[in-house]
């Protein structure tokens, strides 16, 4: 892929045996005797703007992928209960917590979309919430008072004291634990408005930055609270391309409606537009891409690999 490092194509190198490497048919056919629980409407409603994701790629991919993580939960559910029966205490167990992470516009919230759905319909995780990281950005208030407001989606621009402390309380077993809410509509946090969650059996973090490093030795890293990790990956050219199409469709949807904050976009000439798509993705989400999200590929427990056409090509599963 562009962009990967030595260390980085070493790392996933199937020759030093750190990952499983699988094509796209050896692991479609793990899908064998498994029945597809979601309609057509349902993928649709699931489906974001720009993705190609179809009844295929859900049975394929998504459908195995599901059922493993759900494999991975049940596990680590009655790990948690035999060491609680061996210590003398009661059991214990905590939500089991997956992250997606990826790029802007590689598709990652569409993934965890439908991982909800999919993995709520396996009879060992039938509760599964889903919290976004864009709750964790700071106000737009904040970040301009900072100086950093082109730097949205930066690992600077977010609450990571903030995440850190909701995801210790989810895996310590909190009752109920609130995310604050962010609107893409409005670019912004919505003051007094949260997610709330109580103590599911899955928690699904989706995000840019989830798996980025401490930033000092003594502090716990975001990733250290997952219990597996996805990484959704595709060459950035391939992203870049997306990241426009989702632009262009965006201008003629939910741009168009006069309370977003990115009305002001709808009024301009295609041309315009793609020169506008191209300039925040050069100056911000691509840095962000190289500086940030990718060099933390090789931490996640899984990556997805998708071709130009979003359908993913194979898949890197990290051995126990």
């Amino acid at each position: 892929m562009i962009g990967m490092s030595a260390d980085d194509a070493a790392l996933l190198s199937p020759s030093l045996s750190l990952y499983r490497e699988i094509d796209r048919d050896d692991w479609a056919r793990l899908a064998a005797g498994m029945a597809q629980p979601l309609s057509e409407t349902e993928i649709v409603q699931i489906r974001g703007l720009g993705d190609r994701l179809d009844m295929d790629e859900v049975s394929q991919v998504y459908l195995p992928l599901s059922r493993l993580l759900s494999l991975y939960a049940k596990s680590t559910k009655r790990l948690g209960a035999e060491t609680s029966a061996f210590l003398g205490d009661a059991d214990s167990t905590t939500p089991f917590v997956v992250a997606v992470a990826g790029s802007v516009a590689v598709g990652k919230s569409t993934i965890a979309r439908l991982l909800r759905e999919l993995m709520s319909r396996w009879p060992d995780t039938p509760r599964v919430e889903l919290v976004t990281t864009d709750g964790f950005l700071y106000p737009n208030a904040e970040l301009e008072r900072r100086g950093i407001m082109d730097r949205k989606g930066f690992p600077e621009s977010y609450d990571r004291r903030a995440l850190v402390s909701f995801l210790t309380e989810v895996k310590s077993g909190a009752p109920e634990v609130r995310a604050p809410f962010y609107s893409h509509m409005r670019y912004d946090i919505v003051p007094d408005a949260h997610t709330t969650v109580r103590r599911p059996d899955v928690v699904i973090v989706e995000g840019l930055n989830v798996l980025q490093p401490p930033p000092a030795p003594r502090e716990v890293a975001v990733s250290d609270l997952f219990d597996f990790s996805v990484y959704v990956d595709a060459d950035p050219a391939h992203i870049t391309q997306w990241y426009v199409d989702r632009f262009m469709a965006l201008k003629s949807g939910a741009f168009a409606n006069p309370s977003s904050f990115f009305n002001v976009f709808s009024h301009l000439s295609d041309e315009e537009a793609v020169k506008t798509a191209l300039g925040y993705w050069n100056d911000i989400n691509l840095p962000n891409l190289m500086e940030n999200v990718l060099p933390t590929r090789h931490r996640a427990s899984l990556v997805l690999q998708k071709a130009a056409d979003h359908k993913v090509e194979r898949v890197l599963l990290r051995k126990l």
